[in-house]
């Protein structure tokens, strides 16, 4: 606990200034020349874990950079830091609490003890209690207030609620079993309320009320309209609680709401909401996709577990990403990183990440409260390709910063059609190649006179088609789309956050940034009902909230 209440800062260990130093010499390092003159540049910096292959030579690096980073990792304690995760040290020093995630997916037979207390029968447990929903609903067992067999199924939830659940649950749409249909809801939004209700049957249809507070506003409005909607679709006072179970670490408030204690899911204060989706906060994904794929699921998350835990630091994938990801941001310049994953079920993993990087890593202060003096968690945007090949990837291109990218590509595809999987596949190589090679001036030149044009028009037209490359980027390959191998993805991603929020000393697993609007914005509402909130307004958000009352109707 010590080690978190009083980080090391990073910029004082001997491997800082020699990483500056490497920096400068690599001024005009060339990932071309890079690999013409190694021709092991491939097999040295690529491996394999858990069912994903990462390739990492088109990177920036050299063995002297990779050798400064993994000194960095060593001096910053991040193998100790690694072991404290896993076993419960406080790494959660503002709220002091640990960060136990990893035991939800941690196997039967394995104790974990948190204050003298084993985790697992209570975990395990709760993974009963989700495979006996489910088995019920899927078998038609569980019957709505008219006896009809249910349906769909709504989740209200928002943040880590909405996005993970929402990921897996597409991401694994080929795993779906027929007959219950899932559906997501987290804006505070009326229309979204509307669109998604409006193709429901209230006699057929479940909610699952995910909030670890049973406190969050977005939650609990859309959880209150879909109660007063139940009603006013003929819905019962005797028939609510087979149309509704929470999911929440405060049973007592969902039971005020209406809930039964009986359809109550636990969740615990040491699972943060970014890192739930292997919880019961999950019951949409195993309801969409049974619950042996859902075991598959935490499987290959254990997996990655187990690779972050014991795997050496220089083959240790999460690592090894988080160094990269450190080395762009301090020394590069880099503000942003892009997501692009290759599969139309992937269409959402970028969304995820980015809840997963920025709210955990976007900090400015250490654990010990001291000023961060070095850039923290970049920017994650991105999207599924190749449909950004026609719109941002001019930026990657040919823009002047410096954007790191991950490539994320399955070699099999659920739905094949004629050769459209080779030719997604070899767009995603051709990317990151393109980005790595470029293009030069002589290059682009002798292209433009091969097509014909005279050499006034060559002169004109060259320098808009060099492409200057040298832009670093990470491939990762998958076999293909499956529960055990996307829980190994995404644990990969919670891994790197958690091994760079390490190095940089800061709390990954608080969000008071986010307390703050929440605040502001109960004070704003009173406002906007023409109460006193006690707080004056600053002259631009008064301004804005007379607009809205002269203005509204309704």
């Amino acid at each position: 606990m010590a080690h978190f209440l009083n980080p090391v800062d990073i910029t004082a260990l001997p491997a800082w200034p020699a990483l500056h130093a490497q920096r400068q010499a690599m001024q005009h390092f060339n990932l071309r020349e890079a690999f013409a003159s190694d021709a092991q540049r491939f097999e040295r910096y690529s491996l394999e874990s858990c069912g994903l292959f990462l390739d990492y030579s088109k990177n920036l690096i050299d063995e002297q950079s990779l050798a400064l980073l993994l000194q960095l990792a060593e001096q910053a304690g991040l193998s100790q830091a690694i072991g404290a995760l896993f076993e419960g040290a406080e790494v959660n020093a503002s709220e002091r609490r640990p960060a136990l995630h990893t035991a939800l997916r941690r196997p039967v037979g394995q104790p974990l003890y948190l204050q003298g207390k084993d985790l697992m029968p209570q975990v395990h447990q709760v993974l009963q209690q989700m495979t006996e929903l489910v088995a019920r609903i899927h078998n038609g067992l569980w019957r709505g207030y008219s006896e009809q067999a249910i349906t769909d199924v709504v989740n209200i939830g928002i943040g880590g609620s909405f996005l993970g659940p929402q990921l897996v649950s597409e991401a694994l749409q080929p795993f779906n079993q027929k007959g219950v249909h899932c559906h997501y809801l987290a804006n505070i939004d009326g229309s979204e309320f509307r669109e998604v209700t409006a193709q429901l049957n209230a006699a057929t249809t479940l909610f699952i009320v995910s909030s670890k507070s049973f406190s969050t506003l977005e939650t609990l409005k859309n959880a209150e309209a879909a109660r007063a909607w139940y009603f006013a679709q003929g819905g019962s006072e005797s028939g609510l609680h087979r149309h509704f179970v929470a999911v929440t670490s405060h049973p007592q408030a969902a039971i005020d709401f209406g809930m039964r204690a009986e359809n109550i899911f636990p969740l615990w204060d040491w699972v943060g909401g970014r890192y739930s989706l292997w919880s019961a906060i999950g019951l949409p994904i195993a309801l969409t996709i049974g619950m042996s794929n859902f075991k598959e699921l935490l499987a290959g998350a254990y997996c990655m577990d187990q690779h972050f835990l014991q795997a050496p630091l220089a083959r240790n994938m999460p690592v090894l990403l988080a160094l990269l990801g450190l080395w762009y941001g301090s020394f590069w310049g880099a503000q942003s990183h892009a997501i692009l994953p290759y599969d139309y079920y992937l269409r959402n993993f970028t969304d995820h990440l980015q809840q997963l990087d920025m709210e955990s890593n976007g900090k400015s202060v250490r654990q010990d409260g001291s000023p961060l003096h070095t850039p923290s968690g970049p920017v994650i945007w991105g999207g599924v390709g190749c449909n950004g090949q026609h719109a941002y990837h001019q930026l990657l291109h040919q823009g002047t910063p410096l954007i790191p990218a991950d490539f994320i590509v399955p070699v099999v595809s659920h739905q094949p059609l004629a050769d459209h999987h080779q030719w997604l596949y070899a767009n995603c190589l051709s990317q990151s190649q393109a980005l790595m090679h470029g293009k030069t001036l002589a290059e682009a030149a002798a292209e433009l006179r091969a097509q014909g044009l005279d050499e006034q028009d060559v002169q004109r037209l060259a320098p808009h088609k060099v492409i200057p490359g040298n832009r670093p980027s990470n491939t990762l390959i998958l076999e293909r789309v499956s529960p055990r191998r996307l829980g190994a993805l995404i644990a990969l991603y919670e891994h790197k956050v958690y091994a760079q929020s390490v190095l940089w000393g800061i709390n990954a697993f608080d969000q008071w940034g986010v307390e703050l609007g929440k605040q502001l914005g109960r004070q704003v509402y009173q406002h906007l009902q023409g109460q006193d909130s006690g707080q004056p307004l600053d002259a631009s958000t008064a301004g804005l909230v007379s607009f809205f009352r002269n203005r509204h109707r309704g």
